[in-house]
């Protein structure tokens, strides 16, 4: 990796972790459907959310980091 890919890991690891203590369903959330690809209907029955709330949270939780992302 170069040095701005790897800068860039760290700025979204650190980021996910900050989600996660703020908000440990986005985090788990962001996990299902970002790293492991779920539907949300998948994501529903880890989470034991219904579909709806983990629209409506992954929503949020792209947002938020869209949001920290650009700053």
């Amino acid at each position: 990796f170069s040095e701005q890919m790897s800068n860039s890991l760290r700025n979204i690891d650190e980021l996910l972790r900050t989600l996660e203590t703020k908000q440990p369903t986005y985090g788990k959330i962001v996990e299902c459907r970002f790293f492991a690809g779920l539907t949300i209907e998948e994501t529903a029955k880890v989470v034991g959310a219904s579909p709806s709330t983990v629209k409506r949270s992954w929503h949020m939780a792209r947002t938020w980091l869209h949001a920290k992302l650009s700053a």
